[in-house]
């Protein structure tokens, strides 16, 4: 039987049996992948600019990079299970929350095993420490990082049936096929998959080498595909978190501090709360005071009747105009001065940003004496599992942490807070809990994507850019999860300046980069240490430099009077980058004339080894209700798994550009967000969405995919900001655009 996760908190060991077998193999090392990357960033292209720009470091080595080399080790350490039905189990050690990386892993092994993809199950592994940094889901690293691994796995997989094939008709496995889940020979004879699984499962079989197919050779991978829990999704059967059925588990929630981590001193009417309607414990943990319940919603009236006495947290005095001032007073300064050559400057500040995931942090546990297990979304669940053991002061062994599929993250579930949160909770109440954020506070007390300001010089003359400088402040981002286990992120706390600042700085320079020929490029960042609660949001540190970078690219065209579109054709460093940018400049009809108060905008984003270029249309006639009313994205990732999958992600990402630059936005306000709610934190609805958006996903050009996860959100904040500043005559310099307090804030 393959691994499995049971619900009443039995975790069966993997095994083979005469029933089905189970794989485990060892992945080629990716140094040479890397080392080949890197040299072709390296290969002179041709270049139009009279200035060209040296590689930056995200050129030679990114982020996905350098995951993919801390995973190396550990990346063989994968398992799929053919059982005696034909179902085909793979277990996947990184998280689904809604990106569709269970359907691309599904096609993936259906491919190189040639059956159905309807045969294959991807479940969700739990949180495994021996895979050391190899269960971290983010970076647009995913599909990058298992694109080899598991096509390896599977190509062994099928070897294994061929070659129990080839033993039960004394044939050579050359002279077989497979095709459907089946083993066919030239004769005519056919064996299914689940009819050999047991044969196959046989240590004692000789097997042959297993090689991948060839891109060529793909039937399945490349075609656009539709999501193998897409309905289970919109009926309802999909569980997420708080659909498990742990017995025991009462519902709980807690109430919060009215400033961003406040402390409890002390809870004077202890004793009525504890009398009220269905209320089971009342406990206080160090993120605030817990209720445990019959019901949620005899939990939220308790946790509102609650009367606590707060103590102070870290950011109490900090509102957006302080935090404003403070990062354009860390901003350092630019190296070139526009002495002698004309020159463009430009200031840019970006406000905090909630996560605002769909559904909101929520957790499962249920710890005992001697041992624990918890179900969340998780993102990072190796030293999510590795903290909870040391917080219960368990053996690693005795805490099992079950990845439950998501319902959405955006960078918000690299923490694993509930978690740890629900793991307290139930320690104290001695009973199983079932932990849920509500909306309130999972806006003003979850993590959110820090504020920024930015100041960006370019020098030009006679028509060509000489330099292009780009500084960066920003409240400091929290990475101290690490790179999903216990010694990085016990790194990332060293004292300030030390831990988080250096995985910061490695950060921004493995994945920021220009992609033009600018002469002179510099791209620096400097933190501020804030006490905020912050996290990765979708493209971290991209979505908002390069936003801003794109916005100066326009005003550069201005300037020396060209046309946006044929200025980024001239400096764009390669033919891949300026196909993307002439395929939305093409089908989106650049130029056409337009009325006053709509324009069209464009950008070009690159990064994780893709690249991808956004035009819109945009209309300013009502500036009560700005609209993107038409987009036109094309994506080259080198190698498209799902051109569906990836369609979606590239819509994903123009809806959080469309958010993040016009509307919604987090108002910092004596130590906590004024937004509570999706009422409140203006995110983008349907009716701001425009009707007409097509991607355009580009032929595979290359052998291996990219990312694509954070790539559509940069582009689409350029393009946006861009479209705004044609239809407005305005120049965009803080973001959103439109950042009143329409509301009345809820009660701290």
């Amino acid at each position: 039987m393959g691994t499995h996760n049971d619900m009443t908190g039995q975790n069966h060991a993997a095994g083979q049996s005469r029933r089905s077998f189970l794989t485990f193999l060892v992945a080629a090392p990716t140094l040479a992948l890397v080392t080949r990357a890197g040299a072709d960033a390296l290969t002179p292209q041709p270049a139009h600019a009279v200035v060209p720009s040296l590689p930056a470091i995200a050129d030679v080595i990114d982020l996905g990079d350098l995951f993919i080399l801390a995973g190396a080790p550990t990346s063989a350490l994968l398992a799929l299970a053919v059982e005696a039905d034909g179902t085909i189990r793979f277990r996947l050690p990184r998280e689904e929350v809604g990106q569709g990386l269970t359907t691309a892993v599904a096609m993936l092994v259906a491919e190189e095993l040639d059956a159905p993809l309807a045969d294959v199950r991807v479940e969700l592994d739990d949180a495994r420490p021996e895979l050391l940094f190899n269960q971290l889901t983010g970076s647009s690293n995913s599909i990058r990082s298992l694109y080899g691994p598991v096509r390896q796995c599977a190509a062994t997989a099928r070897a294994r049936l061929v070659a129990a094939a080839a033993h039960r008709w004394k044939l050579t496995p050359a002279a077989l096929t497979t095709s459907g889940g089946t083993v066919r020979a030239p004769d005519g004879r056919t064996a299914d998959y689940g009819d050999l699984a047991a044969a196959a499962a046989d240590p004692g079989l000789t097997v042959l080498g297993a090689t991948p197919k060839k891109r060529a050779g793909h039937t399945l991978v490349g075609r656009p595909t539709g999501r193998v829990d897409a309905r289970a999704m919109v009926t309802g059967a999909l569980q997420y978190t708080l659909d498990l059925d742990v017995p025991g588990a009462k519902p709980c929630v807690v109430r919060r501090p009215p400033t961003l981590g406040g402390t409890v001193r002390t809870v004077t009417n202890l004793a009525a709360v504890r009398a009220m309607p269905g209320v089971l414990h009342v406990v206080t943990v160090p993120t605030g005071v817990a209720v445990v319940a019959e019901t949620f919603g005899q939990a939220i009236d308790a946790k509102t009747a609650l009367q606590v006495t707060w103590g102070p947290g870290p950011a109490d005095q900090l509102s957006d105009d302080r935090i404003r001032a403070e990062l354009r007073a860390a901003t350092p300064p630019l190296l070139v001065p526009p002495l002698l050559t004309p020159y463009v400057d430009a200031e840019f500040d970006f406000a905090f940003v909630s996560h605002a995931p769909m559904e909101t942090n929520s957790a499962v546990a249920d710890v005992r004496e001697d041992r624990a297990e918890i179900w969340s979304g998780l993102k990072s669940p190796i030293v999510a599992r590795e903290t909870i053991a040391a917080e219960l002061g368990l053996p690693l062994s005795k805490v099992t942490v079950h990845v439950v599929q998501a319902g959405g993250s955006f960078g918000r579930r690299l923490f694993f807070d509930a978690a740890l949160e629900a793991a307290r909770i139930s320690k104290a109440c001695r009973r199983p809990v079932r932990l849920m954020w509500t909306r309130v506070d999972d806006t003003r007390h979850g993590r959110m994507r820090p504020a920024t300001h930015h100041k960006i010089r370019a020098t030009h003359l006679l028509g060509e850019v000489l330099s292009f400088e780009h500084r960066v402040a920003a409240a400091e981002t929290d990475f101290r999860h690490g790179l999903g286990e216990i010694i990085t992120a016990t790194a990332a706390s060293l004292p300030p300046g030390i831990g988080n600042a250096t995985l910061a700085q490695t950060l921004f320079h493995t994945t920021v980069k220009s992609p033009y020929h600018f002469g002179l490029t510099t791209q620096a960042l400097t933190e501020v240490p804030t006490g905020i609660p912050t996290g990765s949001w979708r493209s971290v540190y991209s979505a908002n430099t390069r936003g801003a970078e794109e916005i100066v690219v326009d005003e550069l065209a201005a300037r020396t009077g060209r046309d946006p579109y044929r200025f980024r054709r001239t400096f764009l460093k390669t033919d891949a980058q300026r196909a993307v940018l002439d395929k939305v400049a093409e089908e989106g009809n650049w130029g056409r004339p337009m009325e006053a108060g709509r324009a069209q905008g464009i950008a070009f984003h690159e990064e994780y080894k893709s690249r991808t270029a956004c035009l819109v249309e945009i209309d300013t006639r009502d500036r009560d209700h700005v609209r993107i009313t038409k987009a036109v994205i094309a994506v080259d990732v080198g190698l498209p798994v799902n051109p569906r999958g990836l369609e979606a992600q590239m819509i994903g990402g123009l809806t959080d550009a469309i958010s993040t630059t016009l509307r919604a936005g987090l108002h910092l306000d004596r130590g906590l967000p004024l937004e509570g709610s999706y009422s409140q934190f203006h995110w983008a609805r349907q009716r701001d969405t425009p009707r007409d958006v097509r991607v355009f996903v580009l032929p595979a050009t290359g052998e291996e995919p990219g990312g694509a996860g954070e790539l559509g959100v940069p582009a689409a904040v350029g393009a946006i900001a861009n479209a705004w500043a044609r239809a407005t005559g305005s120049k965009p310099r803080s973001f959103p655009l439109d950042f009143d307090v329409d509301f009345t804030p809820y009660p701290r």
